[in-house]
């Protein structure tokens, strides 16, 4: 009897876990766009960064996952500490919010968000608003029953003779009970979660009023181990906001443990009923936490920036993204802008190895092949990774405009590493060529080879800049180059022959690596300008482009 009820009860928190994911899921997918501008806009002093936290995690219905959004832009340089930490403490406060929300009888509520949140959700259109808003009411729905569940499943708890026995030692040891609470939140990975429990079991008489109170005080501490742990990986900046988090819960909870025996006799005063209590208390210790560190912000920053120092060889490893972040996933707006800037960190690399192999070309210095196969390398390397983290894009939300750009990142990604390969396979083995056979170019040679160089270079720069803008009027202009560049191609090749005719020594010694660079020069210049031609087409250009720029 006592195993089944355990599992009901276990039952009802997973459906509550269960539709929590799906309202913050649905809210992340819908308007994930919108609360990062929220959040970025009101990062310019602590308070309003503060009242942001509230309002965002209010609407995301977890303070982990704003937590980990935060601690992401604070990875990326864009939040200070300082600013994410006040962001954080008002994400705590608005996790409270919704508890405060869910002690209120709606349970004659939740068939109908089920209806309103099934006709949302069936919409034809996989990737709209309005399929989004359906995935939020049915969790919402979700929520509402877990909670009945819960409750109805402990009611014959309050005459097993078995849970007196169990809650025995926490009764008397409130560190244990404090343990228990922050151990059940890192499990559940939700401390509104654990919060509704205890509430529900206070509500059912199933557990005393003290001892639920020493469990809110340990799920508060509970919620910051996920985002830590999560950030452990990640740059400094990013792991010191849990890490900050985690130092003012701590506090916070000292401070109430050491005091716990003279606020006992006032715990009236926080609600009529022991369940109102329970949530008022987890509102009342958030607000507490939030109001004792606000002003001392500064402090804690200095803190976790001593605990967790800048590493100092985090740039002299390239081959770990800088941009790709697991977290933003579901919305794929923020994913493919993150996506796009790695993108680019390729396009710079292969820039440089453009550069190098042509500096190679011209000095001896057998040394920098090496360097430009080790920069090949990371390309190789950024490029699976990159595809991959593509690849899981939750792709079911995406709009048309996102599945384009979706396209176009993946295809100038791919474009992008057969370049490096071309240089590596193809361009490098030529250069180590001309060094071996002791070989030079002719004066007129080298300086139209020279002259190609730099327009492809610039062609390459110029793609990049055509692929991050989408501006029509530079990819026509990169087309174009484009049929500037075959004409240097064709004049250089002509010219070519003709110091061939005339037995140029050096032309003659040359004569295959010159043909075989131009010819790699050619393709290296084809698979960048490709990011042009979708961007002509969809603005209806293509007519004014000439024949032959389009081939």
């Amino acid at each position: 009897m006592a195993s089944l009820i355990l599992l009901k009860i276990i039952g009802g928190v997973c459906l509550l876990l269960f539709g929590l994911k799906l309202v913050r899921s649905g809210v992340t997918r819908a308007f994930g766009v919108q609360l990062r501008k929220i959040i970025s806009v009101a990062t310019k002093n602590r308070v309003t960064a503060m009242l942001a936290g509230v309002g965002v995690t209010a609407l995301l219905q977890s303070s982990t996952a704003t937590t980990m959004i935060i601690s992401s832009f604070a990875g990326q340089g864009l939040i200070a500490t300082t600013a994410a930490l006040a962001v954080v403490l008002g994400a705590d406060v608005g996790t409270t919010i919704v508890a405060q929300v869910l002690t209120f009888d709606l349970s004659w509520l939740s068939p109908v968000l089920m209806v309103a949140g099934y006709v949302f959700y069936s919409g034809k259109e996989q990737a709209a608003t309005r399929r989004q808003i359906g995935r939020i009411l049915i969790g919402l729905a979700l929520m509402l029953l877990a909670l009945a569940t819960i409750k109805l499943a402990a009611v014959p708890l309050k005459t097993s003779e078995t849970l007196p026995l169990i809650l025995a030692p926490l009764d008397t040891d409130p560190i244990l009970a404090v343990l228990v609470g922050v151990i059940l939140t890192w499990v559940f990975h939700s401390s509104l979660a654990i919060v509704l429990l205890l509430m529900s079991m206070v509500g059912a008489e199933v557990i005393p009023i003290h001892l639920a109170l020493m469990m809110v005080l340990g799920a508060n501490i509970g919620n910051v181990i996920a985002p830590l742990m999560s950030s452990l990986k990640d740059p400094p900046q990013a792991a010191r906001i849990p890490a900050g988090n985690l130092i003012m819960r701590l506090t916070g909870v000292f401070l109430v443990l050491a005091s716990f025996r003279f606020l006992m006799p006032h715990l009236h005063y926080l609600g009529e009923t022991d369940v109102s209590v329970v949530i008022n208390f987890h509102m009342a210790f958030n607000i507490f936490v939030a109001i004792l560190f606000l002003p001392f912000l500064d402090g804690v920053t200095r803190i976790v920036t001593l605990a967790i120092p800048e590493k100092q060889n985090n740039q002299d490893d390239q081959s770990k993204p800088k941009y790709l972040d697991d977290r933003v996933l579901d919305t794929p707006t923020v994913a493919l802008t993150n996506a796009a800037r790695e993108v680019l960190r390729l396009a710079d690399m292969t820039d440089q190895m453009l550069q190098l192999v042509w500096q190679s070309f011209q000095k001896n210095e057998l040394s920098t092949f090496d360097k430009i196969r080790d920069i090949d390398g990371v390309v190789d390397k950024l490029y699976r990774l990159l595809k991959s983290y593509l690849v899981r894009i939750t792709q079911e939300t995406m709009n048309d405009v996102e599945g384009k750009r979706h396209f176009q990142i993946l295809t100038f990604a791919t474009n992008i590493e057969h370049v490096g390969d071309i240089i590596d396979r193809n361009l490098i083995p030529l250069a180590e060529k001309r060094v071996r056979a002791k070989v030079d170019f002719s004066a007129d040679g080298k300086k139209e080879l020279d002259n190609l160089f730099q327009l492809v270079i610039d062609s390459v720069r110029l793609a990049q800049t055509v692929f991050i803008s989408g501006d029509a009027r530079l990819a026509r202009q990169l087309v174009e180059d484009k049929a500037m560049i075959k004409l240097a191609e064709r004049n250089a090749s002509v010219n070519h022959l003709g110091r061939l005719q005339r037995g140029v020594p050096e032309t003659m010694a040359t004569s295959d690596l010159h043909m075989d660079i131009i010819r790699d020069l050619r393709r290296i210049n084809s698979l960048m300008t490709a990011i042009a031609y979708p961007i002509l087409d969809d603005a209806g250009e293509m007519d004014r482009v000439s024949e032959t720029a389009k081939v």
